[in-house]
């Protein structure tokens, strides 16, 4: 078995105070992390930290980008159990992604079908919980509803939280 990591957050930023008033929820955000240091991590979000209208797929790390800009980002992190041979596909996946980056975009409009209610699907275009989902449902770890958002994966079968606090202070010593 190996564990994978589901990172919940939110920076403050003016698009996550839109969702959290949307969601009526505490974080915004969602990334993926195949290591628990966290130095692993994926999602759509800002290609640049200063930036709100640029974004893409985006390897996340808690002390560069968006993160370090945002240094109050509060976090909510899980840890969930997987084989070897989903952890291999859900990497495979994600490098994929990774080495093709420039091909994929941040969907705006499907965010804002969620405020709709409205699936809003666009080819190579996600926003960081579609993301997430996506590579989850691809590896075969679990379906998640058509719509949806990044509180979703506080809820999937057994996921363990690890850390809540403020993400700059997360530390692997501290689980």
């Amino acid at each position: 078995m190996k564990k994978i990591y589901i990172i919940l957050t939110y920076t403050g930023t003016i698009l996550s105070k839109i969702v959290k008033i949307y969601t009526r929820r505490e974080y915004s955000h969602v990334s993926i992390s195949l290591n628990e240091d966290l130095t692993k991590m994926y999602s759509f979000g800002r290609l640049n930290p200063y930036n709100p209208f640029s974004g893409g797929f985006v390897h996340e790390e808690i002390d560069k980008g968006t993160f370090k800009r945002f240094k109050k980002t509060k976090t909510k992190i899980y840890s969930l159990e997987i084989s070897e041979e989903q952890y291999e596909k859900l990497e495979s996946i994600i490098e994929q992604m990774q080495a093709k980056k420039n091909l994929y975009k941040f969907n705006v409009i499907g965010l804002l079908g969620i405020m709709l209610n409205v699936k809003i699907k666009r080819e190579k275009y996600f926003y960081c919980a579609e993301f997430v989902k996506y590579v989850l449902e691809q590896s075969q770890v679990l379906e998640l509803p058509e719509l949806v958002k990044p509180e979703d994966f506080e809820n999937v079968s057994g996921i363990s939280e690890i850390y809540r606090g403020v993400l700059r202070e997360y530390r692997i010593e501290d689980n």
